[in-house]
């Protein structure tokens, strides 16, 4: 026989849960017909859903609604944590001007339990991307979606279209889980970084696709505890470290893995990459593992000479230490001659570099390696022949 204790928890608890709070847009003037500013209706659902001590979930059902920037602060919240289930499409002004001057369109701050599931976000970003292109006078963009200073975050079931500027960005957090995401932006688009990953830790990113113009994952300063596994990139700039060194005080980078990631028609494939000029960060502890390479221009790159525009660098020579990297099981096609290259620092070598059944090839022959300044080992399998 159950005790009265127990009895009294249990229908405590029924009764936590069956008071729950659900909000829908809908009840507040939201309209889903794409044309219709939605912006005050979502800001007033937050403002409920900070108010509340119970258990809230705002709904945002099947249609397109209109949405300006908007940002999503709980530092007043009674409750840290809120769900969002989005069915339909939040939508960005046609005009670029309206949202492009902001550092995000959507924007979360100072939460912890934050679940967002499902939805289509569409930044319309394609006229600004044109802009830039003609050279004019162009703001810079926004970033779709942000997470900012939270903690136990899930992101899952999220399309990201034609972001101004990167698609999500992940800043200062801790306890990141982001799975099944799609992100779509023309591979010509510019700055369209499909993840980004900066300051954060215990972040992964499982069972996502991602096609854009820049980075598919990009993994910057102070990232310690990145897991990223079933990612299907292409086209894009690969997953890259970095750029690392752009301040002369930094924070590093360690303990990423890459698993099982097919990279198509890329620009890299796996990559490391940091500015030539003087800095205390570091890479270390770094995996890349099972990927395959589908005519990639670059499938393995270890860069530390990277100076665009040659400005504020020329001359000088990357002090980021790179060091326990390990390429294990790499294949594929590479579409230059090049598929193995470590251009490391002459002031900072490479150490701990290894290469472990790497099987590259450029127009069904061997690939070439090409190694500066990188030290390791090698095991089982390589094509190209190793260079460390």
């Amino acid at each position: 026989m159950s005790s009265p204790v127990l009895i009294i928890l249990l229908l405590l608890l029924s009764i936590s849960l069956s008071s729950a709070q659900t909000y829908n847009i809908l009840s507040y003037g939201a309209k889903p017909d794409g044309k219709t500013d939605s912006t005050k209706a979502l800001t007033a659902v937050w403002a409920k859903a900070c108010a509340s001590v119970k258990p809230v979930t705002i709904s945002i059902p099947k249609g397109r609604f209109l949405l300006r920037s908007i940002v999503f602060d709980g530092a007043k919240c009674k409750r840290k944590s809120v769900t969002f289930r989005i069915q339909g499409t939040l939508v960005a002004p046609s005009d670029y001007r309206v949202i492009g001057n902001g550092n995000y369109w959507i924007f979360f701050q100072h939460l912890d339990g934050l679940s967002v599931y499902g939805g289509v976000l569409d930044a319309q970003g394609a006229s600004l991307w044109s802009c830039k292109k003609s050279g004019q006078n162009c703001p810079s963009g926004a970033t779709s979606i942000g997470f900012q200073s939270s903690s136990n975050v899930v992101i899952s079931g999220l399309t990201s279209l034609n972001s101004q500027m990167f698609h999500v960005v992940i800043n200062g957090c801790r306890n990141v889980n982001i799975q099944g995401v799609k992100v779509s932006a023309d591979g010509n688009s510019p700055n369209t970084d499909g993840i980004h990953v900066q300051s954060s830790s215990t972040v992964s990113i499982l069972n996502s696709k991602i096609s854009t113009g820049d980075d598919c994952v990009s993994i910057g300063p102070g990232t310690n505890g990145l897991w990223i596994e079933n990612v299907a990139c292409g086209p894009g700039h690969g997953i890259s470290i970095g750029s690392l060194g752009k301040e002369s005080v930094e924070a590093g980078v360690q303990n990423v893995t890459v698993k099982t990631a097919t990279f198509t028609g890329t620009e890299n494939g796996v990559r490391i990459k940091s500015w030539a000029r003087p800095s205390n960060g570091f890479a270390k502890n770094i995996r890349f593992q099972r990927c395959v390479m589908n005519n990639v221009q670059n499938p393995i790159v270890i860069d530390q000479n990277y100076c665009p525009g040659n400005e504020n660098c020329p001359n000088q020579v990357s002090g980021i230490k790179i060091s326990d990297v390990m390429f294990f099981d790499i294949h594929g096609t590479s579409a230059t001659q090049v598929g193995v290259k470590f251009d490391c620092s002459s002031k900072k070598p490479c150490t701990g570099i290894r290469l472990q059944d790497v099987k590259l090839t450029y127009q069904n022959k061997p690939a070439m390696a090409d190694c500066s300044h990188a030290g390791g080992t090698e095991a089982g399998f390589q094509q190209p022949n190793s260079c460390l």
